[in-house]
């Protein structure tokens, strides 16, 4: 194995030796107590079963079967989530056949951030991941479950779900995916309408009917968002059955693969069978570096920057943006999928998906081998599904089938990762530099500061920003606002380096996995909010952004300056009043932007 993937996994453990043990030894106090109904009272039981008919109330009283806790993110708007509804009949009536019972303990909420870009509910999207994770763990206290099933996919759903199930880490715990919807319109289209709809080329009826056609039916979006790298992640930590995260939402495949997620985790509940598998096996320093490999191999999304690092404190396990730009020194880049290419992810999945993908990691020595997966061992990981004579099966799986969507063997498309972390005199940022090409990964431009995107907007149609120039967007951190992300800037520094002008964006606030062609410097820290240099930054300070240096300065003497702005207090709208207090808890950027 590479000796730096040995090295990153051996210092994450030694680092969290203490914090997790402490998680471990939790775990395993809860595991040792046996059966959770088991430990509920007469009246405990009745109010458990009492909405069941009575074959399923005989089931669950009986504690030789398993009850398997479903933690749903339904909501019939979401287009990723929609198919969920149907879930939990199928999962029951395929657990029933075993004489097994599943219940819907609970739903989470599911926001979607499409709907929310560039509006204020966007003020509470990553707010939203842990509260996920506390509702997750609500529904679990209930402590009437042998195992559990989680049923989400979105941005910060799936990180959210994940966190809280760690606090209930004794029970064998999977994902159970939709998959895509079918591709639309090519993702250069897209990109290209809505640049000419922030030039004023095109009206609004133009960009809803590109838009309609872009995101069309049932299934996650097709470009490589965070919702995909969501997925893509959590197959490669084996949390969900090996080749299941990208099965079309309406084929027969994926109801094949849901009613295998059910039957397999009812099976790994039995403490006495060799396949009982709980979640605190699987979840190790080990499986987390494969997951972020495997992360830093596909060019995804930058939100797994915060997300990983929260998910990995869930377990006890301490994992710093130093810890992934070393990984990323020596992962390469071995997907291309938009925003890192033109295919999107059914292109992906037709090359042969994550396990060729895991697979070509492996030919690089770049995995740890000695993982656990909710369902079996490393090697099942590289193995793909299909249904033969009415029956699933799985085989091992083959090289990439399209050599410019996934690599063949022997082929990078770039040496390194899909992500670098960039220090300076303004503060520590990550940047992905998968998409943007090698001209503009190296940039000297004054800075032009704003507070906020419609600033930027604002600013772009009076037409101040026809210039080389970095955009400084601050007091977009976590504290001051939640972290928006930022998207609404994407079309409009597009058409800037449309024009030859130099331009990248330097901010606290957040972008996604598709954040595209313009260098961008995001989630700083410390945010401005809270003494950052960012706050400090004026308009005409020259910046040099360095992605291949890894540095970010600002060529001025911050120390002799102090901060004239301060953050207005937000309107009390959208709910806003309620995550006051998370705003003045949360955590920095690099610590993964948690309130725990």
């Amino acid at each position: 194995m590479n000796p730096v993937i040995s090295a990153v996994t051996e210092r994450i453990k030694a680092r969290s030796a203490e914090s997790y043990s402490q998680w471990l030894a939790m775990t395993k106090e809860m595991e040792q107590a046996g059966k959770g109904r088991s430990q509920l009272s007469c009246g405990n039981l009745a109010h458990v079963v009492a909405a069941n008919c009575a074959q399923e109330k005989s089931a669950i009283l009986d504690f030789l079967h398993a009850n398997i806790a479903i933690v749903s993110g339904y909501n019939d708007m979401l287009s990723a989530h929609q198919p969920y509804k149907f879930y939990p009949d199928i999962i029951a009536k395929a657990l029933a056949e075993y004489g097994h019972t599943s219940q819907v303990a609970g739903c989470v909420p599911a926001m979607c951030d499409g709907i929310t870009q560039g509006q204020p509910g966007m003020e509470m999207s990553l707010f939203s991941r842990d509260v996920v994770a506390q509702a997750t763990a609500i529904t679990l206290s209930h402590n009437a479950f042998d195992a559990t099933l989680l049923l989400s996919i979105c941005d910060k759903i799936a990180p959210g779900q994940l966190m809280g199930a760690l606090s209930f880490a004794h029970l064998p715990t999977a994902f159970v995916p939709v998959g895509p919807m079918g591709t639309g319109i090519s993702n250069d289209e897209k990109v290209s309408v809505r640049q000419q709809y922030a030039a004023g080329e095109v009206d609004s009826n133009a960009l809803l009917t590109m838009e309609c056609q872009a995101y069309h039916s049932p299934g996650t979006c097709t470009f490589y968002g965070t919702a995909n790298t969501n997925q893509l992640i959590l197959e490669a930590m084996g949390l969900m059955l090996p080749g299941s995260a990208f099965v079309p939402p309406t084929s027969e495949l994926r109801k094949a693969l849901t009613e295998e997620s059910a039957c397999r985790i009812a099976a790994a509940a039995n403490q006495q069978s060799t396949q009982y598998r709980p979640l605190y096996e699987v979840v190790t320093a080990e499986s987390l570096v494969n997951g972020l490999v495997a992360w830093l191999a596909s060019g995804g999304s930058t939100n797994h920057s915060l997300h990983m690092v929260a998910i990995a404190r869930c377990a006890g396990l301490i994992l710093t943006w130093d810890d992934i730009n070393d990984l990323s020194d020596v992962v390469p880049l071995l997907v291309r999928m938009y925003p890192n290419g033109p295919a999107d992810i059914n292109a992906f999945q037709q090359a042969g998906g994550v396990p060729t993908l895991m697979k070509a990691l492996h030919q690089h020595g770049l995995l740890n081998t000695e993982v656990k997966t909710a369902f079996g061992d490393f090697s099942d990981v590289m193995t793909t599904p299909s249904i033969n004579n009415g029956k699933l099966i799985w085989t091992a799986c083959d090289d990439s089938t399209d050599g410019d969507v996934i690599c063949t063997p022997k082929h990078v498309f770039s040496a390194t990762g899909g992500l670098k972390v960039l220090a300076g005199n303004i503060g520590k940022s990550v940047i992905k530099v998968s998409a943007v090409a090698a001209e503009h990964q190296h940039i000297c431009a004054p800075a032009k500061v704003f507070r906020c995107q419609n600033e930027v907007e604002k600013a772009y149609k009076q037409g101040l920003l026809d210039q080389d120039a970095i955009i400084v967007v601050t007091h977009n951190g976590p504290a001051a606002n939640g972290m928006p992300e930022l998207h609404k800037l994407m079309p409009i520094l597009g058409n800037i380096q449309k024009k030859g002008y130099k331009v990248a964006l330097v901010t606290d606030g957040r972008l996604s996995g598709a954040s595209g062609k313009i260098p961008a410097a995001i989630h700083i820290t410390p945010e401005a909010l809270r003494g950052g240099a960012i706050g400090l930054v004026e308009d005409g300070d020259m910046i040099e952004l360095n992605a291949v240096t890894g540095e970010l300065t600002v060529q001025a003497d911050l120390s002799a300056r102090t901060a004239t702005y301060t953050l207005d207090t937000p309107a009390l709208t959208f709910g806003r009043q309620l995550f006051a207090n998370m705003r003045h808890n949360v955590s920095s950027a690099d610590t993964g932007a948690t309130i725990f």
